[in-house]
């Protein structure tokens, strides 16, 4: 096979999530065979995302500037903050185009096992935020595990002084899911978030 730098390249592509040694070695294999029209590409894209690539002082977004783009654009409804475990979380919530407020990346969800406490959380900027007095809602789309939910309970309880709203996103059946297929949680949150027809 290949020498060392080549293993050590298939090794660091190998620690990249949804790509396991092989799927690594195939991606590292096709970019060394046109390495000017596309490892030369990915290198400077690399290394301009290092030099650039901040973390958002108010939301906790990636992005090259601070704040970042989302909290800056004025056209995003200002009193109206969506808090997610992780930057991927918000991310899938800008591809789908649902929310036109605010977002906060808490970094992570309370977990005992992780060591995961309040105090590692990035709570201090969603909390200066709110002592502003314009935010009239807080969205809580956080994961349904039980990591999650300590959280959202731990957050409402934290919040519910500010006088703002907190919502979270409703649970159950998937658009064209099937019930023999979801799960006993599922199906439960499903009855429980049950709205008026």
């Amino acid at each position: 096979m290949g020498g060392p730098e080549i293993e050590q390249l298939i090794g660091q592509f190998a620690r990249l999530p949804g790509l396991g040694p092989r799927s690594a070695r195939r991606a590292v294999l096709r970019l060394l065979q046109q390495p000017e029209a596309r490892l030369a590409p990915l290198i400077r894209a690399l290394e301009a995302a290092a030099k650039t690539t901040r973390v958002c002082g108010l939301c906790g977004n990636l992005d090259s500037v601070d704040p970042c783009s989302l909290c800056r654009d004025p056209r995003r409804e200002t009193g109206l903050i969506c808090v997610v475990e992780t930057v991927a979380d918000l991310w899938a919530l800008e591809r789908a185009g649902v929310h036109r407020g605010r977002y906060h990346v808490l970094g992570g969800v309370l977990s005992a096992l992780a060591g995961t406490t309040p105090e590692t959380l990035n709570l201090t900027p969603l909390l200066s935020r709110l002592s502003g007095g314009e935010v009239r809602e807080i969205v809580l789309a956080l994961p349904v595990t039980v990591d999650g939910a300590t959280t959202a309970h731990f957050l409402s309880e934290r919040l519910r002084e500010f006088g703002v709203v907190i919502t979270q996103l409703s649970q159950g059946v998937p658009m064209g899911g099937s019930l023999e297929t979801l799960d006993e949680g599922t199906l439960a949150a499903a009855l429980r978030t049950r709205r008026a027809v």
